[in-house]
């Protein structure tokens, strides 16, 4: 249900943009793109961290990037 949910916000996002780009041409182009770019981002990057949450992948992460640290400074 949340993969449905994620996945048809970008579907959303990525067909607004394509069709502002091809109706507005010239010096108007990219106006307001900036902010649909960062709504867009900022919903895949909560995708991915409740996709991380629900999973519990944040336990084996921490512990992969704490292992990588201590065979990088030899502890």
């Amino acid at each position: 249900m949340l993969k449905e949910r994620v996945l048809g916000a970008w579907v959303t996002w990525t067909l607004g943009v394509a069709s502002r780009m091809s109706r507005i041409r010239g010096r108007e182009r990219d106006r307001g793109a900036g902010f649909v770019e960062y709504a867009g981002l900022m919903i895949l990057i909560a995708g991915i961290y409740t996709l991380i949450d629900q999973l519990g992948l944040d336990g084996k992460i921490s512990q992969a990037i704490g292992n990588a640290v201590n065979d990088v400074i030899g502890g």
